[in-house]
């Protein structure tokens, strides 16, 4: 093997973190009528608050703008 750099960087590591945190009962209540309107339109079973939750979380960072913008910018 050559002495040159590979083109793929450094893994992250993607181990679950568990994280525990208290929801507002109304928060709760939306994210249960979430999970059972995403099964009706996707002919599964309704999902875990706590399943769906990290999901939304991803999804919410990855399209606000300014987040992706500021970790370019630090090289995240």
């Amino acid at each position: 093997m050559s002495g040159g750099k590979l083109k793929l960087g450094a893994l992250e590591d993607d181990t679950p973190v568990k994280v525990t945190l208290d929801l507002p009962a109304s928060v709760h209540r939306d994210l249960v009528a979430y999970a059972q309107m995403l099964a009706s339109q996707t002919g599964g079973k309704p999902a875990e608050p706590a399943k769906l939750a990290p999901r939304m979380l991803e999804r919410f960072m990855a399209t606000d703008r300014v987040f992706v913008r500021g970790r370019r910018g630090r090289g995240a």
